[in-house]
């Protein structure tokens, strides 16, 4: 025999369920993917005073397929323009960023970009301050699979943070 409280109950786990899973969903718009390609977590560091040139970076992207992809171009309205880039520290101890072509994904390959270790997505011109908790769009456009916008989230990297291990939405 049924109850009236055995069905509330039984209504309030649906809601709450419906509620994380809407919460999910809305996470997971931070993200995105096209094609085989998959991106996690784009975020950007704030940007330092006076200056007029950020950086963004993709936690991971994944080509989950069976060919091979390249990110060849990034922009957002948030920039005049948005470089690939790879960095590195020379023999003698000093860094040196210099713009790629794009970065090459083989068929099941996954790329993590991070702060002061390697590839970055370089914003160029920014149109205001990059700051803590902000958001802006950004187009993300790979040979083979096409284009996708992703919402990039301002904000430090935590360590063994969502940027840190990679965390996908």
């Amino acid at each position: 025999m049924t109850t009236i409280s055995t069905l509330f109950h039984a209504g309030l786990r649906t809601a709450v369920a419906a509620a994380l899973c809407a919460v999910s969903l809305g996470v997971a718009a931070h993200g995105g993917s096209v094609g085989d390609i998959a991106i996690g977590h784009p975020y950007a560091t704030p940007s330092i005073p006076g200056t007029t040139n950020g950086a963004a970076y993709l936690a991971l992207i994944e080509n989950k397929g069976a060919v091979a992809d390249r990110l060849v171009r990034a922009s957002t309205p948030a920039a005049a323009r948005v470089e690939i880039h790879t960095m590195n520290v020379d023999v003698q101890g000093v860094m040196r960023m210099r713009e790629i072509e794009g970065i090459a994904l083989a068929p099941k390959e996954k790329v993590q970009m991070k702060p002061g270790a390697g590839l970055h997505l370089m914003l160029i011109g920014l149109k205001e301050p990059l700051k803590e908790d902000a958001t802006f769009p950004m187009t993300l456009e790979f040979e083979r699979a096409g284009k996708v916008e992703v919402k990039v989230i301002v904000g430090q990297p935590k360590p063994g943070g969502a940027a840190a291990s990679g965390h996908v939405h």
